[in-house]
């Protein structure tokens, strides 16, 4: 076991890679220890939006309240441990000059869109529910480029066109490219206000036939280990503890994704050397010999095939892990075999 007054917390490489470190280190148990990490829950932001929301949302209009709801909802993430994965996809648009159409004596629309860079026109048809809230049997549609608009009388929903195409059927399913793995935990909330440097930079380089999404996911880890898990010590029941501990683990899970989906990432020699010997004091303070992540987004829709320039595109990514030498060591699994991971 680790005595916690001689484990001196190392300096956070940078924010872009690592979870803050705190003082509180937690206790660890000495036996050998693995991980099962799964996705607990996935939502997708359309990043393109953050990045250009007004300095002030109406939040009177309907889709300004959406906007808000956004950032409320990634400002709530920058507290919290999770990773986020950047991911663009075809551009797509509704086309506000086009006709909308409704079928006969049905809730079935008929949206038209523009896609890719060049806008070919195109069109969707979806079927809506009639929400509780409603006073109409059939809402009043409006649309701008990238919303739209339905009033129901005692209800007025905003939907982006992410928001449809994630939600009902369409030919338009095409995959999702990873292009930056991280961490949501930031007390300046950046990723809320399309601040994070890095993704800037990646963003300003993308064409304009690509839309950028960010996939916040909430990862859950089931410890296998002789002594049980340390988030069950008494020692670790105090929120600090806890904290210092959930790091830990996703700097390490963080680690292995980028390696996955961007390969070698491009740093300096000493933020090089900062975050293996992060990784090391994790491995050996946890005694980790080994996690397995199986990378399956739950109610994701149309929106769970994922690959990346390094990674073919898969509903499901099954990785066998462990650190060495400083690094995440990474395999691709069969995902057939993933019932035998989890059985």
């Amino acid at each position: 076991m680790i005595n916690p007054e001689q484990a001196a917390p190392i300096p956070r490489p940078y924010p872009e890679q690592f979870a803050d470190f705190t003082a509180h280190t937690p206790e660890h148990t000495s036996a050998p220890q693995s991980w099962m990490v799964t996705v607990d829950d996935a939502r997708y932001h359309w990043y393109d939006l953050i990045a250009g929301f007004p300095e002030r949302l109406d939040i009177r209009d309907p889709i300004g309240r959406y906007q808000r709801r956004t950032q409320f909802e990634l400002e709530a993430v920058a507290e919290k441990h999770h990773l986020f994965f950047a991911v663009t996809r075809p551009r797509v648009r509704f086309d506000p000059a086009g006709a909308v159409q409704w079928g006969f004596f049905s809730l079935k629309l008929t949206l038209p869109l523009l896609v890719g860079a060049a806008q070919a026109r195109d069109s969707l048809t979806i079927e809506l529910k009639v929400p509780f809230a409603a006073t109409l049997k059939k809402p009043t549609v409006t649309l701008t480029p990238t919303f739209v608009t339905l009033n129901w009388g005692g209800l007025v929903e905003a939907l982006s066109i992410h928001d449809i195409l994630q939600t009902y059927p369409n030919h338009l399913a095409a995959p999702g490219r990873v292009i930056m793995v991280g961490q949501t935990r930031d007390p300046e909330a950046r990723l809320a206000k399309a601040g994070l440097p890095a993704l800037q930079k990646l963003h300003a380089q993308l064409d304009d036939d690509r839309d950028t999404l960010l996939l916040v996911h909430s990862m859950d880890i089931q410890v296998t280990c002789a002594d049980g898990d340390a988030a069950d010590l008494p020692a670790n029941a105090g929120p600090e503890a806890a904290e210092a501990l959930r790091a830990e683990r996703m700097d390490v899970v963080e680690a292995a994704l980028i390696r996955y989906f961007e390969g070698q990432r491009a740093q300096s020699p000493e933020r090089r050397t900062l975050a293996a010997a992060r990784l090391t004091e994790v491995q050996e303070a946890n005694s980790l010999a080994q996690f397995t992540i199986d990378l399956a987004l739950p109610e994701a829709g149309n929106y769970d095939l994922l690959g990346s320039e390094q990674v073919a595109a898969a509903p499901r990514h099954l990785m066998s892990c462990f650190i060495a030498d400083g690094e995440a060591k990474v395999s691709a699994l069969p995902v057939a075999a993933a019932a035998a991971v989890k059985g």
